[in-house]
């Protein structure tokens, strides 16, 4: 005789700890507040709708304990969506073609409310609650033939998986952040912000490439010319030994944009989308918020960027190319103090990838994923972009901080068809030299318009390059704390200065970093704050940055032991740095006759304390207690802790100093005295 099915509500001890586990995992959702519970969450429904499945093949029995399980798990998740969702509450799915426009989609797009929050988390939820109910009900009831109550059983079974793993591709994914948040002191020290911008005041251009290496421009030695790019340095200012403040793009981007290290704002990592069109594989919607920590998907809201202080000080700011620091809510560019953006909101070799214009924290699609599958007119289109907005702001003489932030050379490469293949060295050295014969255009109009002696132009690199492109002598690239990933062009022009860069149209051979542009602005553009201070810069978080003025007069160190750059790899400092005195050196090893010793009034000292080798044929072995000397070693050949222990220990216990600094206080946040 063939067993029914029954619901079984005895006290069986898998069936128990199956319940247990899914109530553990429902109130760990509520109390630890992270997405990656989430993830475990559905991944438990999903292995329990299987073993639900195997319980009726093999036992003829749907368990009440496993039903109940599954319900928590699923509970806790649509529970702490609906609390702590950051959207609408219908998951992040949007459309990549053109004229889709977020203000017309507030429910796929939009912050919402609890209600829409609620509506949208349960009706994602229903399919899933409805076969799981029904399989329920089936088990409880009796039919009056037991092979419908079979055949209806495991229709609902199978349905319960489907929906599970629908459930899965289609949930909420996005929540608040669960961190310290620092709101109060951006209002505060926004509000404090003089705004004391006029039509004299000095206009900003800031140029920042991507994945350009410090040998892709000719000014430094590459083997290709780069004519307008070379006019910055030329008439300004060119630094021998500048660094991005991270090896990747989006932390290198935060550290620009904030004056203060990725770490801070849980943004030390590549930032990826959080919408995709519906497809099985839809990781990118909540690769951030795990990887990055705090359910961060971008540089959150508190941050204080560059564009918001300028903004506050009465100048129009605008974004054209490439944004890669979030792509809805607090993170877009225009919540984040851009009056204008027109790009990307990720990098090029992402999907689904478009171009956006966007204004007030709305955003329309201007070229979708069809038109971008050939991206050789991205640099022709954004010029278009940046070209027009100046000119509108130059004709109604209004101060303005345009950042360009160009997409190229990131891989893959483009270029424009009156380009392609002109140079004899590959799409790559093509894409740069179309780039710079753009910027000379943009030059020209601006100089036309009558703001080119009156504008800061800033040029350097995100971090170094990656496939292809040159970092003349130096280690490593891309991904790699040696100097060949951090080290990158730097250039700043400025016709009107009357002597803020000191003397022009010469090198600066001491180091700064991305961090440091921040304060650096704020100075040169004369910003000041509750009536007149001057470099008014914010107090409840650290800055890391160091303003740049005296080095740009004068050739000063600016990074000490007291301000040292630090070289960081996920949430590990790799490697610091900073300049000491000769005669510091001398005084410790007073027997020494190098001629690095006796050449230099100023040493600058580079230390490893774990990283792995670049020879990809040692993949597995480690640099270790390292300690370079820049000012000779560039290229970070040799290592001198044999010679200096001394040095080696104190730069050693420095960066541990830091790194429980960071990990103790890992917003940066200073205590209000």
């Amino acid at each position: 005789m063939k067993k029914k099915i029954t619901l079984d509500t005895g006290k069986k001890v898998f069936p128990i700890i199956l319940m247990v586990i899914g109530v553990a995992i429902m109130c760990a959702m509520i109390l630890v507040r992270l997405n990656i519970v989430a993830v475990v969450s559905v991944a438990y429904c999903c292995i329990m709708s299987a073993v639900i499945i195997l319980s009726l093949i093999i036992k003829n029995k749907v368990y009440i304990q496993m039903i109940f399980g599954y319900a928590a798990a699923s509970m806790g998740v649509i529970t702490y969506y609906v609390i702590w969702g950051a959207d609408a509450g219908f998951g992040a799915f949007t459309s990549g073609l053109a004229g889709f426009a977020s203000s017309e989609h507030p429910w796929l797009t939009g912050a919402g409310n609890f209600g829409t929050r609620l509506l949208g988390n349960l009706l994602l939820a229903l399919p899933a609650a409805a076969s799981l109910w029904g399989l329920f009900f089936a088990a409880k009831h009796t039919f009056k033939k037991e092979g419908v109550k079979k055949a209806v059983a495991g229709i609902l079974s199978v349905l319960l998986v489907g929906t599970s793993v629908f459930y899965v591709l289609t949930m909420n994914l996005r929540s608040k952040p669960n961190t310290e948040r620092l709101w109060d002191g951006q209002d505060d020290y926004l509000k404090g912000v003089d705004k004391n911008a006029s039509d004299k005041s000095p206009n900003v251009l800031v140029i920042l490439m991507d994945d350009l290496g410090y040998g892709d421009v000719s000014l430094n030695g590459a083997i290709f010319d780069t004519p307008n790019i070379d006019s910055i340095g030329e008439n300004g200012l060119n630094f021998e030994n500048f660094y991005s403040s991270y090896s990747v793009c989006s932390p290198a981007r935060f550290a620009a944009m904030t004056g203060r290290y990725p770490y801070r704002g849980f943004a030390d990592n590549v930032i990826y989308p959080t919408v995709d069109t519906f497809s099985p594989f839809a990781s990118t919607r909540i690769f951030n918020s795990i990887e990055m920590g705090g359910n961060a998907d971008g540089m959150l809201g508190d941050e204080i960027t560059i564009a918001e202080v300028f903004k506050a000080a009465g100048y129009s700011t605008g974004l054209f190319g490439k944004w890669h620091l979030g792509d809805y809510g607090e993170y877009l560019p225009t919540n984040q103090g851009f009056d204008y953006f027109y790009g990307s909101h990720y990098v090029n070799d992402m999907t689904p990838f478009y171009h956006v214009r966007e204004e007030n924290g709305e955003y329309e699609i201007a070229r979708g994923t069809d038109e971008l599958k050939d991206q050789s007119n991205a640099t022709k289109w954004i010029h278009g972009e940046i070209t027009e907005w100046i000119t509108e702001k130059a004709e109604n003489n209004e101060p303005f901080l345009a950042y360009y932030t160009s997409p190229w050379p990131h891989a893959p490469v483009y270029a424009g068809d009156d380009f392609d293949g002109t140079t004899g060295m590959g799409t790559y050295v093509d894409c740069v030299t179309e780039f710079d014969h753009y910027l000379g255009e943009l030059f020209n109009t601006m100089e036309s318009l009558g703001v080119l002696d009156d504008t800061i132009i800033v040029f350097t690199s995100d971090n170094g390059p990656a496939l292809e492109g040159s970092v003349n002598d130096l280690r490593g690239g891309k991904y790699l704390a040696y100097e060949g990933g951090q080290k990158v062009p730097f250039m700043i022009r400025w016709d009107n200065a009357d002597g803020e860069l000191g003397e022009v149209k010469t090198v600066r051979k001491q180091s700064a970093t991305l961090v440091d542009l921040y304060p650096t602005l704020i100075e040169l553009c004369g910003i000041t704050g509750n009536g007149g201070t001057k470099g008014y810069l914010p107090s409840d978080r650290v800055i890391d940055g160091v303003s740049m003025l005296s080095l740009l007069k004068n050739d000063s160190v600016i990074h000490t032991k007291e301000h040292p750059i630090i070289h960081m790899k996920r949430e590990d400092i790799k490697a610091i740095q900073y300049t000491v005195p000769t005669s510091e050196v001398k005084e410790k090893y007073p027997d020494y006759d190098y001629d690095v010793l006796n050449n230099n009034e100023y040493i600058t000292f580079k230390y490893f304390d774990r990283i792995q080798n670049d020879n990809s044929a040692f993949f597995d072995k480690y640099r270790k207690n390292w300690l370079h000397i820049l000012t000779d070693d560039a290229g970070e050949n040799y290592n001198r802790t044999p010679v200096y222990p001394d040095i080696a220990d104190e730069y050693h216990a420095r960066l541990d100093e830091i790194q429980k600094d960071f990990k103790e206080n890992r917003r940066g946040i200073v205590e209000s005295k």
